[in-house]
């Protein structure tokens, strides 16, 4: 019984559970950056507060600046996606173009989200270990789809 105990010790430490598509350093590429972001787009479209909270560290910040609020910890993000009881309407998420850049673990994602309003923005994100540490937003409000409101601009 006491090797399983050193092996699954040394396992974790070694950090062997890591995010999927994440290096042993816990430090992501680019396609898994872009799948752990979609994976957040289908938890919130889904309602799942638990899901979409668990990708964040258990330390994260999320904020919208010049909005002075700011959540902080990954039980209070859990309540601002919905809690154990959800949102009372559904909410949608839909990433238009994701960047990120490796070696910083700083990614970007222009999208659209509704819920009661229609607001398409840029969000801002820090890894740490393969999970979202930091999340800073900027938004606009329009009832334009993302086509019309990007216009000549679109690519």
């Amino acid at each position: 019984m006491r090797p399983r105990l050193i092996a699954l010790a040394a396992f974790l430490l070694l950090g062997a559970f890591q995010h999927p598509g994440s290096s042993p350093q816990g430090r992501l590429s680019t396609s898994s950056f872009r799948a752990l972001m979609e994976r957040l787009a289908t938890a919130w479209n889904a309602g799942d507060a638990a899901a979409g909270a668990g990708l964040f560290t258990e330390d994260a910040v999320y904020g919208s600046p010049p909005n002075p609020r700011v959540r902080r910890g990954r039980p209070a993000l859990f309540e601002f996606f919905g809690g154990e009881k959800g949102r009372p309407r559904p909410m949608k998420m839909q990433w238009h173009h994701l960047v990120f850049d490796e070696e910083k673990q700083i990614g970007a994602g222009e999208y659209t989200f509704e819920y009661e309003i229609r607001t398409h923005g840029v969000a801002m994100v820090q890894l740490v270990g393969g999970r979202i540490a930091r999340w800073r937003e900027y938004e606009v409000e329009s009832p334009l789809d993302w086509e019309k409101l990007a216009g000549e601009t679109r690519f």
